[in-house]
């Protein structure tokens, strides 16, 4: 009985891990954020790390707002690790950093360390969007 009871909880735990990677944002290139900006909707690009604490409890919200507002703004994440270069290209200095851009795809915000869903929400619809 202990044994059914062991190995359920261990699949429950590797299902509930498998679904939550599968849920992240992929890794944003240096030509998907310039399709974003291109767009003519309001992005945020998200610079973090998949190892990062803050970053981690970022990931499920920016993947819920991806999920939300597609076709009203853009989100994005790069992962600061993988892509060194396009980090330095839109000087992060630490993680997470956000960075909201209007329809135009000029920057209008930066914020650096966590930020919570209504706060990026009220920065998007401060950048534009409807």
């Amino acid at each position: 009985m202990k044994k059914n009871i062991v190995t359920t909880m261990l699949t429950a735990l590797w299902l509930f891990s498998v679904s939550a990677v599968a849920a992240e944002l992929p890794s944003s290139s240096d030509a998907a954020i310039r399709a974003a900006l291109a767009s003519g909707k309001p992005t945020v690009a998200d610079f973090g790390a998949r190892t990062c604490i803050p970053c981690k409890k970022m990931a499920p919200i920016l993947e819920e707002l991806n999920r939300e507002l597609k076709g009203k703004a853009n989100v994005t994440f790069t992962d600061v690790w993988a892509t060194p270069a396009l980090a330095q290209d839109y000087r992060v200095q630490m993680i997470p950093t956000q960075i909201f851009f209007d329809a135009k795809g000029k920057e209008v915000k930066r914020h650096m360390g966590f930020f919570d869903k209504a706060d990026i929400l009220k920065e998007l619809k401060a950048a534009g969007m409807k």
